[in-house]
């Protein structure tokens, strides 16, 4: 079977072809659609970083604090907890059954839900990388810290976390791709996102290969730019000479 590119160009009412694939005057054409499936795609990916980011960090610093064992406890706990239910559970977790047990959360749309489950999910793999990241650093900076009088507080803001973050770069480029491929699952409750578009429009169209097709050069497309975009921060946060302690020298 010949592949038909001109399904992107055709309306989603009449299936008539659009000039140009852009429809107008309240016309939608098949890429039109997808590229609001897109929209919803990145909005969900990067809400959620933002919520796997500053929840990450909190619990990743709770896991590495020395005289707090509860804190560290609780902080262990959060990371074996969401990082051992399946992201697809949780999302129909908070989708289902946390309305139920917090009435006020009925009113919440999908998307918040969604992006609340797919940031606590991610949440949990970046405070494993941020407390590899700041038992990676040298105890003598602790030290030093210890003797010019800072607080705790004052140590990890100034000396620990700006050197664990640029120690944990090259893991969390990896994270942040793959929170934009684990958005997928907003689907299963209805996000009109990629993988909801292709599920409707290859049904409707019977045209399923170019409707994939297009659907994953989007996904390829943005997480090369994600990845170009951490490399290029990874390289202008690098600290020149430092190595991390293990992996055999140190600055």
């Amino acid at each position: 079977m010949a592949w038909d590119w001109q399904v992107f160009c055709k309306d989603t009412i009449d299936g008539d072809i659009v000039p140009g694939c852009f429809g107008t005057g309240g016309a939608s054409t098949y890429l039109n659609w997808m590229m609001s499936a897109w929209g919803w795609t990145v909005s969900v990916s990067l809400c959620a970083l933002v919520i796997a980011l500053v929840v990450g960090s909190a619990i990743g610093i709770l896991r590495t604090l020395p005289d707090n064992p509860w804190l560290v406890r609780f902080g262990n706990a959060w990371v074996e907890l969401f990082r051992n239910i399946p992201l697809l559970v949780q999302i129909f977790l908070w989708y289902h059954v946390v309305p139920s047990l917090f009435p006020v959360m009925r009113d919440f749309p999908p998307f918040v839900l969604v992006v609340i489950a797919l940031g606590l999910f991610t949440s949990a793999r970046i405070a494993e990388q941020l407390r590899s990241g700041i038992q990676a650093l040298p105890k003598g900076q602790r030290y030093a810290g210890m003797a010019v009088g800072f607080t705790t507080l004052q140590y990890y803001r100034f000396v620990i976390l700006p050197m664990a973050y640029r120690i944990i770069l090259p893991p969390l480029t990896s994270e942040s791709m793959n929170i934009f491929k684990n958005s997928s699952v907003a689907f299963a409750v209805s996000i009109a996102e990629l993988t909801q578009f292709y599920l409707q429009a290859g049904e409707e169209t019977g045209r399923n290969m170019e409707i994939y097709a297009g659907v994953v050069l989007l996904y390829i497309f943005s997480a090369l730019v994600i990845n170009r975009i951490m490399v290029y921060i990874e390289k202008r946060a690098r600290v020149p000479g430092f190595v991390a302690a293990g992996t055999g020298g140190g600055h």
